[in-house]
């Protein structure tokens, strides 16, 4: 029987196109419509539509917009559908400036911007931070006859909440019932995640128990909002008792929501609750993540729990998990407050040898422990090359800024100014001043080094080195030094370049 001869038409590649675009095969997508010319079929606006939200379901932009130019090279009608794809594909790679321009270009292509236009352009603004212009672009809509949806105010409200704008997405919220828009539970969970960001934890919970009255089932995504809400108040009885209400709400935890929980717990030093929750996560088949891990470590450093912390560390890479440098900062600091210097300066080699980048935090964390070793001055210089002190003499020579400073490394840096700053002041042949001040604070406005006074650990070190010093009658987190008496040969072996013996 003879077999019948059939010629694609550009009907059949649409299907096939579009049937590729269904199973996220851009690539497949796109050979199928360069295969077109040499098939003599030519592609029509459904054809390229279809390319177009293949490559917008994989987040490629750039291809999308080369389809877009295509199209009107071979003079193709652009339309809603095209230009909402590209919009949307922009949106999901965070290309706000070219999601906006798209829409501005829609009125000179004929082309009329419906709800979902204007919701993917508004999502672009939140993933871009552009609160403002999301905002913009909502209260356009009304104007433009074009209906908002509850995934139009679901994406603004998520661009407050990125904004810090927790007051302007509780005020979104408030409008839908007037706009005859129900809010659903990405709508709740972005206003939950504004209040959380905002410290709101009481407006937080408020909003999650109006969800069933509103008919809106809690998800894990709300509750993890919530959570992280309670976290950053530190409200960590709270949050375990929304992470203990999750299995009735039928809400399943993931590794988000474990994380905020294990954090709650890890701000407030409750580190055995914090390493039972990193423990039942395999009973739940949740998989820990580096933000699990570094918030189980951060619980074991505040609870002074080295070994813990440094078994955890270890652990990762059967994880895994690759550690990185707030994990680090956090095993180093666990050593430091035990005042194991050499396991935190091992831990300090071990990030070079991962290229973990160091940070302030680091070298903090290390100068806490090492301030009076041997190596204590070298690692302080290395901060100081690194950039990692930029505020120490930024109101002159005269006045040294230790607020960014833990307690050993401000220690260190009195030593240094004094040594190596303040003698080249005394030696410029200006007018020798009376006095120098150091800006320490109070010791409490440092969230890190909360429990540090490096006020006190200043004067301690002024008083050993008979320096006569007093603190400031208008501010009492300025040290005034006496510096009329002092000697430019003495100041200069505060700061010995081989260490402290």
């Amino acid at each position: 029987m003879p077999v019948a001869k059939v010629v694609p038409s550009e009907i059949t590649y649409s299907a096939a196109i579009s049937a590729c675009e269904k199973g996220c095969q851009w690539q497949m997508a796109l050979s199928l419509l360069r295969l077109m010319p040499e098939a003599r079929v030519v592609p029509d606006e459904i054809t390229y539509n279809a390319a177009i939200s293949a490559c917008e379901k994989d987040g490629q932009w750039q291809q999308a917009l080369n389809l877009l130019s295509l199209m009107s090279e071979a003079k193709v009608v652009l339309n809603e559908i095209t230009h909402n794809a590209a919009i949307s594909a922009c949106e999901k790679s965070g290309q706000w400036q070219l999601a906006l321009s798209l829409l501005s270009l829609m009125p000179e292509a004929r082309a009329v911007p419906n709800e979902i236009t204007y919701s993917a352009a508004i999502s672009a603004c939140e993933k871009g931070g552009q609160w403002q212009l999301a905002l913009n672009l909502l209260s356009l809509m009304p104007e433009a006859k074009v209906v908002p949806n509850e995934i139009t105010y679901s994406a603004a409200i998520s661009a407050c909440s990125k904004g810090g704008q927790w007051h302007q997405a509780l005020n979104l919220l408030s409008l839908m019932p007037e706009a005859r828009v129900v809010p659903d539970k990405i709508t709740y969970s972005a206003a939950i995640s504004a209040c959380s960001k905002g410290g709101q934890w009481q407006m937080a919970l408020s909003l999650l128990s109006r969800m069933p009255e509103a008919r809106v089932v809690p998800d894990q995504n709300t509750y993890s909002a919530a959570i992280s809400a309670c976290e950053k108040s530190g409200q960590w009885q709270l949050a375990l008792n929304l992470l203990s209400q999750m299995p009735e709400a039928r809400a399943v935890p993931n590794e988000i929501t474990y994380s905020a929980a294990i954090s709650a717990c890890a701000k407030v030093g409750q580190w055995q609750l914090a390493l039972g929750l990193l423990s039942s996560m395999s009973d739940m088949r949740v998989v820990p993540n580096e933000i699990s891990y570094n918030a189980a470590i951060s619980a074991c450093e505040k609870g002074g729990q080295w070994q813990l912390a440094l078994g955890l560390l270890s652990s990762m890479p059967d994880m895994r998990l690759i550690p990185d440098e707030i994990t680090y900062n956090a095993a180093i600091g666990a050593c430091s407050k035990r005042g194991h210097w050499e396991l935190a300066l091992d831990l300090l080699g071990l990030m070079a040898q991962h290229e973990v980048m160091h940070n302030r935090i680091t070298y903090n964390a290390v100068l806490d422990a090492a301030f009076n070793k041997g190596q204590g001055c070298s690692l302080f210089k290395e901060a100081l090359s690194l950039g990692l002190y930029p505020k120490l003499l930024q109101q002159g020579l005269g006045f040294l800024e230790l607020h960014d400073l833990s307690c050993g490394a401000a220690v260190l840096a009195v030593r240094w100014w004094l040594a190596e700053v303040v003698p080249r002041s005394l030696i410029a042949g200006t007018a020798r001043p009376a006095r120098l001040s150091i800006v320490t604070g109070w010791g409490k406005s440092r969230k890190e080094w909360q429990t540090s006074d490096i006020r006190a650990a200043v004067i301690q070190l002024l008083d050993e080195l008979q320096l006569q010093c007093w603190i400031d009658d208008t501010n009492q987190g300025l040290v005034i030094i006496d510096a009329r008496l002092l000697e430019t040969s003495t100041l200069q072996l505060l700061f010995p370049p081989s260490g402290f013996v």
